[in-house]
């Protein structure tokens, strides 16, 4: 790999398929930010089910040509720690090649222990906060609505899934923080401040736009869109007694737009057949229902840096989101932001933005005019930025040493 004085050579180790959904999606924008910025990238994705910049060097782990390891058949953890195995074998060969290593969540002891022993800095991606955290938050919450979820659910608490991943929080020299929740999630686990590095997400500005030629009426009721996954980690039970409790109710409309759990969806049933609440199911024109939309909320007891709340603000929704949703904003400058499960204060919240239109114009306006700074160009650049930092502090604390 030809590089310059400030190129950074990085392993880019992601054990799924990249260019896929939900994390797989934020891990190709990673890649192609990184590669916009000047990294120099060899990436080992478990699978490429998207294609990448041509700078990119690619070489799968689990895909050989049309030749693919079943994920659901070998089983997903054993998918990932055999990525794992395969990375760190690879690492081995590659002394002097690499500046620092990117690695995700459940498919990383072995490389960060030959990363480790070769004397390569190491990052971890958090998508989430500290699993710990959100495995708790959610069992309480799901507790306290009576809901009980399924053993396969992503949320439903894993011994062994958390053991893994803490034992990889210790092992990975920095953790990266795609929000200031997330961050204090884990310093609220015990992890010093210095361990910790923010970055952020982004979102694809040539999908998810303002309409410019659509009329805003203050005669209109106000129109409230929810899109994601209907479950209790994204407090969408928040959102309706909140809406219902609300005047905008009277004359507004409240989509929901996403899959239900269905014990949940059964649990909201006397709220989500409210007259102005409009349950869509899952939809593939999200863009165009932010577009429609006056505000996107996201009341979340849970996240990493929810993607969709960039999504929002790039169509132009104001956003209405707790503190827990890693949003890219700032309260009253141009999004409103309750503390995590207060029904009053995002009652008040969207009481304000349906009695006074010229506040929600000037948020409107204000989150519009930062956009240019959540794009996933700008956060392949935060993020290169990052890498730089962590390698300079490692070649800093070799030169001491010598």
């Amino acid at each position: 790999m030809r590089r310059d004085d400030r190129s950074v050579r990085v392993l880019f180790s992601f054990p799924h398929k990249l260019g896929a959904d939900r994390i797989c999606y934020t891990a190709w924008q990673q890649v192609n930010g990184l590669a916009a910025a000047g990294a120099e990238i060899l990436a080992f994705p478990g699978v490429l089910h998207r294609p990448v910049p041509s700078s990119v060097k690619v070489r799968p782990t689990l895909a050989w040509g049309k030749l693919r390891v079943s994920y659901k058949m070998l089983g997903t953890m054993r998918a990932l720690a055999l990525h794992d195995h395969i990375v760190a074998r690879r690492l081995k060969k590659l002394a002097g090649q690499i500046d620092i290593i990117h690695t995700w969540p459940d498919a990383a002891l072995e490389t960060l222990d030959v990363a480790r022993s070769l004397g390569i800095p190491t990052v971890l991606e958090r998508p989430n906060a500290h699993t710990r955290y959100a495995y708790t938050a959610v069992r309480e919450e799901s507790k306290r609505l009576g809901i009980v979820l399924p053993s396969d659910n992503e949320y439903a608490f894993k011994t062994d899934v958390l053991e893994k991943e803490e034992k990889e929080y210790r092992k990975a020299d920095y953790l990266l923080c795609p929000s200031d929740f997330v961050l204090r999630t884990f310093v609220n686990e015990g992890f010093p401040p210095e361990k910790l590095k923010r970055h952020q997400y982004g979102f694809d500005e040539t999908t998810y736009y303002p309409d410019s030629s659509r009329a805003r009426s203050g005669s209109k009721g106000l129109t409230m869109l929810f899109a994601g996954d209907c479950a209790v980690r994204k407090g969408l039970h928040f959102a309706l007694e909140a809406w219902l409790q609300s005047p905008a109710s009277k004359n507004g409309t409240f989509l929901i737009a996403g899959r239900f759990l269905q014990a949940y969806a059964d649990r909201l049933q006397g709220w989500l057949s409210h007259p102005s609440v409009h349950v869509l199911g899952f939809r593939n024109d999200v863009p165009e229902l932010m577009r429609r939309s006056d505000v996107f909320v996201l009341p979340s007891i849970e996240e990493g840096s929810a993607l969709v709340t960039s999504d929002a603000r790039g169509s132009g929704c104001v956003l209405l989101v707790s503190e827990a949703a890693g949003a890219i904003c700032k309260h009253m400058e141009n999004a409103l932001v309750h503390p995590v499960g207060n029904i009053k204060a995002l009652t008040e919240h969207i009481t304000m933005l349906h009695g006074d239109r010229s506040l929600l114009e000037r948020l409107r306006n204000a989150s519009l005019s930062g956009i240019q700074e959540i794009t996933w160009k700008a956060a392949g650049m935060r993020l290169l930025d990052v890498y730089r930092e962590v390698v300079t502090a490692k070649n800093g604390a070799a030169a001491t040493a010598a």
